[in-house]
């Protein structure tokens, strides 16, 4: 962990003056632990204060104590304090000019000698309170004191002779031989796979161990194989993190060689953790000691060096690298510490440095390994710095002839942007803010162009953190003459969302925008209608039409278990319904796509992809199916008042702690989250309507429905996709109703029916598109069916907090019909809940009796059916899907036969009402009037 004392005030209160410079002297205390951070609180804090405008004049003084060698004779580096270095090299590049890093030899806590001098302006016995003073008076951005001398680092090109001098040193390299075993982790990074042919075809290596947490793809690795193979070499490869020390060193253990080299390439993912990195590095450090190897070299990127604005884990493992190698030298034991620059095509830390092409690289690598020096950085620096006075990192100062201060503003450069804005026409002040801030957006996270940088992706897809945004938000400040928050690229995500940001603070549009007035919203009893559809369900079934196909042909879904959940299908099935853990239902209504995703057509990264619930992916992929079959582009929509309100029950993707796949961790929590369910929609889509997710169990759809409907009428949504979604990623479900022995044996739900013996699970996902009916004529919207009334209830205090409640069901019916202005004998059918359990399916029928069966002609009955008997109990899902299938049977005139009820249950009084089963299909009443149905659906809990 990090301690952080800080001196002469870093909090700021209101109205007070900010101080002129605040001293903060991180301490590290202890190695950090598995899953520990040790730098994330000195980047959290520094990172808000410097972001603070309050504190916009304040310099910040970083003291360490052992970070930094500054030559022989300096005792080597303590790694986790060098690792600080790297994080405040990141700031030092995000805020140019508002960091100064000191390392101090001595104490440099809180409340030390150190401060109390800088405050009060003495001077030390040592000197080393002027020094840090004049550090600070001096503008150095990095700068070590050592006995009163103050010292700043720089890099400085070395050259390697051609040929050896006489009796020369003895060589490393020739110490590989043809015995020794040669380990290389990060094999399967692009410089670990070209060290190792370069150690076999220039160094002789015959027997190479390449280490990496994921393994070359199965054709790569084969291929080099081959390939080093006719050089004489034997590759062997293992899937192995040296951040897992056992791991290590069970795969070592193995090796029936010495370790004549080992080489460690500091090249991390997105998704790695910086303690993952140094344990990494130190573990391969220690396990190797006992072999003596001749070679010890850490690669790391020129992050540490350079700082990386968007990734400061990166540039303090980089620094942890080089200081462990430090400490190994003086120890008396090998090592080389090399940060290797950009290969092309790569992204550099620094737009100054420029990529050095593989040939080169290791040409650059043999001279390193003969110069047999400290730390050395492989970089092809820019000569002459960076178009429009950027400034360049402290280090290079000797190496680029480049300003080193905070950009400023250019006042013609800013004249003549706000001259065309004020020239152009809107579309033309678009582009040309949307050229400016694509351009700096590439210029701060060190791309060559801005070609890469699209318009409307969002910031965060690019590699953006708090660090660079504020970095950006500096830049286009500079440029434009604009003050824009330190917040702007958060509140405006992509580029687009910038620019026209950015165009309304420079033309003084955005004050007008602020004091438009907001329409009020009323209360209407408008018909809301249906005017788009989506769906997803067992039997293949991807569209409303295909639902159609399947109910029309009396069609049943009903298989077996999917074999691509990772569920134990053999230890799962039991007939015994007193096994614990296990199922006495084999068959369910699956999807059979539920784990595809076209990630990269919304944008979404794979590692997000993964780690998010398939019930957030298929309710994206079919919000965006149903926007398309009402004939309107999902990305028109995006900054519109649309709402998002999704039924949803499983919140078990991922769940099992500690068992993430590497990379996924801070991912699942947010790809796992019920709430995000709705969110997730909105976010993709730019919706700004309501977005809320729904958990009443299997009446959630209904429930998502009748809320959605509200906020259409109310005008606090102008359209709602409406619907709910359930995936189960687990057979929970079945193995607990196995064991309520609420299960039908044979899988089929026979709702109504004498032979009805227990429900079934199934999944799936259904939307509506809602719309008021005024305004989905004149949008010329086609209005599939109007929802006219809905309604939603609770059991109360009923005979058990899970069983159906008859005198309920009834009220909730008359409160929807009340609601829409109907009686009983004007809905022809309902589409019941259904469920087929011999205590359920008797409860709803006798209020359907109550209700709907009552003052009505005997030869105009109530129509009753279940889509359950085709599919399933589609759970969260099974309402909507109701919904979806009436509005079908509306419009083709027919209502569906509902399978296995050729006998109604015996267990229902029938004569009570005029309620009759749908035992086969028949053709819609002819009544003269609307057609009408009603739907029902029920939560477990009531």
């Amino acid at each position: 962990g990090v301690d952080v004392g800080v001196v002469d005030g870093a909090v700021v209160a209101d109205g007070c003056a900010s101080p002129d410079v605040v001293v903060v002297a991180p301490a590290v205390r202890d190695t950090p632990g598995e899953g520990q951070d040790p730098t994330g609180e000195l980047a959290a804090r520094l990172g808000a204060w410097l972001a603070d405008d309050r504190l916009a004049g304040t310099r910040f003084v970083v003291a360490t104590r052992g970070a930094v060698a500054t030559g022989a004779e300096d005792a080597a580096p303590e790694p986790l304090v060098a690792a600080l270095w790297g994080v405040v090299r990141s700031l030092q590049a995000a805020y140019p000019g508002r960091l100064t890093l000191v390392d101090v030899a001595g104490d440099v806590s809180g409340d030390g000698d150190v401060s109390a001098h800088v405050a009060g302006g003495r001077d030390g016995e040592d000197g080393r309170e002027a020094a840090l003073l004049r550090a600070v008076e001096d503008g150095h951005d990095q700068a070590a004191i050592r006995t009163g001398v103050l010292l700043v680092p720089r890099l400085t090109r070395i050259s390697v002779p051609a040929e050896p001098e006489p009796e020369p040193e003895p060589d490393p390299a020739s110490a590989l031989g043809p015995d020794g075993l040669v380990v290389i982790s990060g094999g399967d990074t692009a410089r670990g796979t070209a060290l190792a042919r370069h150690l076999v075809t220039a160094y002789g290596a015959r027997h190479l161990l390449l280490l990496s947490a994921n393994g070359l793809p199965e054709d790569a690795a084969a291929a080099m194989r081959t390939e080093l193979g006719q050089e004489g070499a034997q590759v062997s490869m293992a899937v192995c993190d040296p951040a897992d020390r056992t791991a290590l060193d069970a795969v070592l253990d193995t090796q029936d060689r010495p370790v004549t080299a080992a080489v460690h390439i500091e090249e991390p993912g997105p998704g790695r953790t910086l303690d993952a990195s140094l344990r990494g590095m130190t573990h391969l450090d220690e396990r190797t000691r006992r072999a003596g190897p001749a070679l010890f070299v850490v690669v790391t990127s020129t992050a540490g060096v350079l700082g990386s604005p968007g990734r400061p884990e990166r540039a303090a493992a980089d620094q942890f690298g080089e200081a462990l190698v430090r400490r190994r030298r003086a120890l008396g034991l090998g090592g080389l510490a090399l940060a290797w620059g950009p290969l092309p095509g790569e992204q550099g830390t620094a737009p100054v440095a420029g990529a050095v092409p593989l040939p080169e690289a290791l040409a650059l690598f043999d001279a390193a390994l003969t110069a047999d020096q400290g730390p050395l950085v492989l970089l092809r620096p820019s000569t002459t710095g960076l178009p429009g006075g950027e400034p360049v990192p402290a280090v290079l100062r000797h190496l680029v002839d480049a300003p080193s201060g905070l950009p400023t503003s250019d006042e013609p450069a800013v004249a003549e942007f706000r001259r065309r804005l004020e020239a152009e026409s809107e579309s033309g002040r678009q582009r040309t803010a949307l050229a400016l801030v694509r351009e700096h957006a590439a210029a701060t996270l060190g791309l060559a162009s801005a070609d890469a940088v699209e318009a409307d992706q969002a910031f965060s897809a690019f590699g953006f953190t708090s660090l660079t945004a504020v970095a950006l938000r500096n830049r286009v400040n500079a440029a434009t003459g604009a003050r824009l928050a330190a917040t702007v690229v958060f509140d405006h995500p992509t580029p687009a969302a910038l620019a026209r940001h950015l165009v309304r603070e420079v033309t003084g549009r955005r004050r007008e925008q602020e004091q438009a007035p907001v329409r009020a919203r009323g209360v209407s009893d408008e018909p809301v209608a249906i005017v788009a559809m989506g769906c997803h369900l067992p039997g293949e079934v991807r569209t409303p039409e295909d639902l159609w196909r399947l109910v029309a042909d009396g069609r049943d879904a009903i298989a077996g278990f999917p074999e691509d959940r990772g569920w134990d299908l053999a230890g799962l099935f039991d007939s015994d319904p007193d096994a614990v853990g296990t199922s006495y239902v084999r068959e369910g209504g699956f999807l059979s796509d539920a784990g595809g995703f076209d990630a990269t057509f919304f944008g979404i990264s794979p590692r997000e992809a993964l780690a998010m619930d398939p019930q957030q992916r298929l309710l994206l992929e079919t919000a965006w199916e149903t926007f398309e079959n009402a004939g309107i582009d999902p990305t028109s929509l995006h900054g519109t008042d649309v709402g998002v309100f999704s039924g949803v029950m499983y919140h078990d993707y991922g769940s099992d702690a500690g068992s993430a796949a590497e990379g996924l961790e801070g991912h699942l929590g947010v790809g796992s989250a019920g709430s995000v369910v709705s969110g997730r929609v909105a976010y993709a889509l730019g919706l700004t309507g309501p977005a809320v997710t729904v958990d009443t169990a299997c009446s959630s759809s209904l429930v998502a429905l009748h809320l959605a409907a509200q906020a259409v009428r109310t005008g606090e949504c102008s359209l709602a996709l409406a619907g709910g979604v359930a995936v189960m990623s687990r057979p929970t479900s079945f193995i607990e109703f196995s064991r309520q022995r609420g299960l039908a044996p044979d899988g089929r739900c026979k709702s109504f029916a004498e032979g009805a013996d227990g429900t079934n699970w199934s999944e799936g996902v259904g939307l509506v598109l809602l719309e008021r009916l005024s305004d989905a004529r004149r949008n010329g919207h086609q209005v599939l069916a109007v929802v006219r009334g809905t309604a939603v209830n609770q059991d109360g205090a009923s005979n058990g907090l899970t069983a159906p409640n008859g005198p309920s069901q009834e009220r909730v019916i008359r409160q929807a019909l009340a609601n829409a202005g109907l009686s009983v004998a004007d809905v022809d059918a309902v589409e019941a809940h259904g469920t087929g359990t011999s205590l359920g399916d008797p409860i709803e029928a006798q209020a359907l009796l109550a209700t709907y069966g009552q003052n009505r002609p005997e030869e105009q009955p109530l129509w009753l059916g279940s889509l359950k008997s085709n599919i399933g109990h589609a759970q969260a899902a099974a309402g909507v899907a109701g919904v979806i299938k009436m509005v079908l049977a509306m419009r083709h005139n027919t209502l569906p036969k509902t399978l296995y009820a050729d006998e109604p249950t015996s267990k229902v009084d029938w004569a009570s009402g005029a309620v009759s089963l749908l035992s086969e299909a028949r053709a819609w009443p002819e009544t003269g009037r609307p057609r009408r149905a009603g739907i029902s659906s029920f939560g477990v809990s009531g």
